[in-house]
Formats: structure tokens, sequence, C-alpha cells
């Protein structure tokens, strides 16, 4: 039978993928939150991953950005470990699922920068990165887009759609917009409708992303309320997101946040990877987030439970 997320143990998270893993993370009734860091940078902590460091602070699932499925990385992992191994050993350290952005951009877009954000060939939404990443450990995919990149919508649902077939049932699909990602004209509430989550949902996703309350201009509790809404009456999941370096703000602007997506009915809560520094959020905003939508003895229990277990 299958346990809620939020309590199971790291020899119990290993068995999780495909519909067990979002089964469980149902049952947790949103209490979960993911933290998105990147590898391809030095770590804050030098010597010890941002990933690693992000789950001592009570994240459940950690997500790596920048993560080229052709040339993998994770600086502050050991140097022994062989890079076909990094997604499944992270794992293994960290005692939690693992999963990989990858971008959607559109046919159409002309580039407008080559700065450290430009996306590789091994970062795009295709099948064949995503079996890659699959293979190396990855249990879930999440499909959006960074700065300036040009992710579209059409895209993102095309994309779901050679993923799908590629991987099957076996990873979490997990897709949406955080900010405009280089198409400007899909700001404010155009950023993601109704039609949109259709879109996605018809092509495949498990879990729709949506902008968290308060982190892109008009995206308010009730318009987040509305999606997540009508995501819960097609039969997938939703979940907010922090990507617009609200990460690095106050404690008291992150637990808003936290509480405005909660209200909204968020089954995940994701927060960004650019706080102080590039690469991850500020280390106690992860927790702070933590304790505000589960309270300390879910945080606590979450930093304490030694992945031996």
């Amino acid at each position: 039978m299958t346990k809620r997320y939020l309590d199971c143990s790291a020899s119990e998270i290993k068995q999780l993928q495909g519909q067990s893993l979002l089964d469980s993370l149902r049952m947790s009734e949103g209490r979960i939150i993911m933290a998105e860091t990147i590898g391809a940078l030095q770590p804050m902590l030098v010597s010890v991953s941002n990933a690693e460091l992000a789950a001592s602070q009570g994240a459940d699932l950690l997500l790596l950005n920048l993560f080229d499925a052709d040339k993998p990385e994770i600086k502050g992992m050991p140097d022994s470990i062989e890079s076909k191994n990094l997604l499944s050993e992270l794992a293994h350290y960290t005692g939690r699922a693992v999963g990989v952005n990858l971008e959607a951009v559109a046919p159409d877009y002309a580039p407008t920068h080559q700065d450290f954000w430009q996306v590789s060939p091994g970062r795009l939404a295709t099948g064949e990165n995503a079996k890659k990443l699959y293979d190396m450990g990855a249990r879930f995919i999440t499909v959006t887009g960074n700065p300036g990149n040009g992710v579209s919508n059409e895209a993102i649902s095309h994309s779901l759609k050679s993923i799908r077939e590629s991987v099957g049932k076996d990873m979490v699909l997990i897709a949406g917009k955080m900010h405009a990602a280089g198409i400007l004209r899909s700001g404010s509430e155009k950023i993601i409708t109704k039609a949109d989550v259709k879109e996605f949902a018809d092509n495949g996703v498990d879990i729709v992303l949506i902008p968290a309350p308060g982190t892109v201009a008009g995206i308010t509790t009730e318009y987040a309320a509305s999606l997540i809404d009508y995501a819960h009456e097609i039969g997938i999941m939703a979940m907010t997101a922090i990507g617009t370096s609200q990460e690095g703000a106050g404690i008291e602007t992150i637990r808003q946040i936290a509480l405005m997506s909660k209200m909204a009915g968020a089954d995940l809560h994701h927060i960004g990877d650019t706080g102080c520094a590039i690469g991850i959020a500020v280390p106690e905003n992860i927790r702070e987030y933590s304790i505000t939508i589960r309270g300390v003895r879910h945080t606590y229990a979450r930093m304490a439970r030694s992945v031996c277990r």
C-alpha cells in the first residue's frame, strides 16, 4: 500500500516512481516542498552540493536546473562518482526523489542572449533527453523555461507528448511556466490559462506548474485558485512555483507566498534556485517555507530522518 510521501523514509522513497510517486504526493495533501538547485555552479558550501544543502533544510523533492543530459555535472558531489550515476547517487545521498528541468523552446524563437541561461541540446525537452535522465535516476521531469529562452506553452504541449511517448508512465511529468521565459506577449495572467492547463493534461502532464500568488504581476490568490481548481476537476495535480528570485526575499515574504499558495489549493510547493546567489534559495527560506505549510514537526522529521532508514 502506498504511503504518503510526507512520512516516507529513504528506502521507501527509493521504491516510488510513476503512479506510486504521484499517489504518495497526492496523499500528502499540499504539504510537499520541492527545492530547485543548480549543480553547474560552485555550491554555496563549496564541497557539499546545493541539492544536499536544500535537502538538509527540509526539501522533499530535489529539482536540478541547467543539468545537461549530455554533459552531467553536479558540483559538490564526490569526483569518484561516474557522470552517468550522478542522479541515482544524489538520490542515495539525500534520500529524496530527484528530477530535472527540461526546456521547451518555441521553434520560431530568436535567442536574445548568449549568457549563463542559454539552453543547450542536452537541456531541451525531448523524449530522448528524458529517457537518458530516467536511466540516470531521475524520477520526474519538469518542462518549463529559464529567463529569456523563449519557452512557449505551445512548445511545452508538443514536448510533453514526445516525452510521454518515450518514457511511458515511469516518470512523473510536471509542466508550466514560472514567468514569461522570454515570451513577453505571455505576461501576467496570460502566462498560463485554463486552456493551457487542459492542453497540458491532454498531452500527458501529471502536475501543472503555475506561478505562486504574488510572484508574477497579475497572479493573485484568486487566479491561482481558479487554475488549481480546474486542474483538480480534470484529474491532475498542481504546483505553485517561485521562479522570480523571491526565494531570496525576506522570511515574511516567503511565509506570505507559502500561505497564499496553500490557500489557493497547491498540491506541491516549489522554491527556486536564485536566492542570495545563483544556485540555491536562501537556505533558511526553504526551511521557513516548509514550516509555514506543515509546521515544525514534519519539517524537522524530514530534516532529521536518516538516509539509512
